[in-house]
């Protein structure tokens, strides 16, 4: 499903190369974004793929988006000129019809609220795990695990229980994005790889593909690894050129690097 059809920067720019968002986005030369199911915003850091997932979270006023620092003097005046010039168009339903409106639980999940997610996750684990350890010289183990029975023992730790089993089986993340991602919505994912290993990146590239074909979901996202850039049934916008260039996954500089460095030391993997 197409939500967002089209999306187009601001023209406008500012000589002044400290004001964001213009300091991001200048010397830059984009056409009109065209989406697609899943599409990628690739770029190395500075290339501005998280600022413009933000004015696009901002123009269409999804849950979870964000404004710049409005404790810096004059930059929230400079955020809404540049998101005043910006356009965009929605797309249709599955019957050919113009969609009006973007479906209300769509959402922009950022990097930095997965990783406060993880933090927390790991905290309440290691909290858990004091407690239990005071209990049990307390109480002695055996009253300690008597009491974590009880109910109100279970009340008390439910929060701790979910947290550990969350932070234990090394899918953060991944519980994370299942939690907040619902059918037939439009989602902007900043770099959710963070903190996956590759395989689990790997993983969550096929459950985002799985998604946009049988979920009724369409995926923006923001990412610069190889290992989702490889798997996503994406198109692919190459931020680092200056028209923001369509390109296949295996011409990314991020990409062909891993290929050089991995092919530079074949002799040593074929032993």
């Amino acid at each position: 499903m197409i939500y967002l059809k089209t999306f187009k920067l601001s023209d406008e720019r500012n000589g002044n190369k400290n004001i964001y968002p213009f300091n991001v986005l200048q010397n830059k030369e984009p056409d009109i974004f065209i989406f697609d199911n899943i599409t990628v915003l690739y770029g190395n850091n500075g290339s501005g793929k998280s600022t413009i997932l933000n004015m696009i979270a901002h123009k269409l006023d999804l849950k979870g988006k964000e404004r710049d620092n409005p404790k810096v003097v004059g930059t929230l005046d400079y955020f809404e000129e540049y998101a005043s010039k910006c356009e965009y168009e929605l797309g249709e339903n599955e019957n050919g019809r113009k969609i009006y409106r973007i479906p209300e639980n769509s959402r922009y999940i950022k990097s930095e609220e997965i990783l406060y997610e993880i933090r927390k996750a790991q905290q309440d684990a290691v909290l858990q795990e004091s407690i239990e350890s005071n209990l049990a010289r307390e109480r002695g183990r055996k009253h300690a695990k008597e009491f974590l029975e009880t109910k109100e023992g279970g009340k008390q730790f439910a929060r701790f229980e979910f947290a550990q089993d969350k932070y234990s089986n090394g899918e953060t993340t991944m519980q994370i994005l299942e939690n907040n991602i619902e059918p037939d919505n439009l989602y902007l994912l900043d770099e959710p790889e963070v903190s996956l290993s590759p395989q689990n990146q790997v993983k969550l590239a096929e459950e985002i593909n799985k998604m946009a074909r049988y979920l009724g979901i369409q995926f923006i996202i923001a990412t610069h690894s190889p290992f989702m850039l490889g798997i996503l049934n994406a198109k692919i916008y190459n931020l680092d050129t200056k028209n923001y260039e369509v390109q296949k996954w295996n011409e990314l500089e991020n990409v062909r690097y891993f290929y050089a460095f991995f092919k530079s030391k074949m002799n040593e993997f074929e032993k």
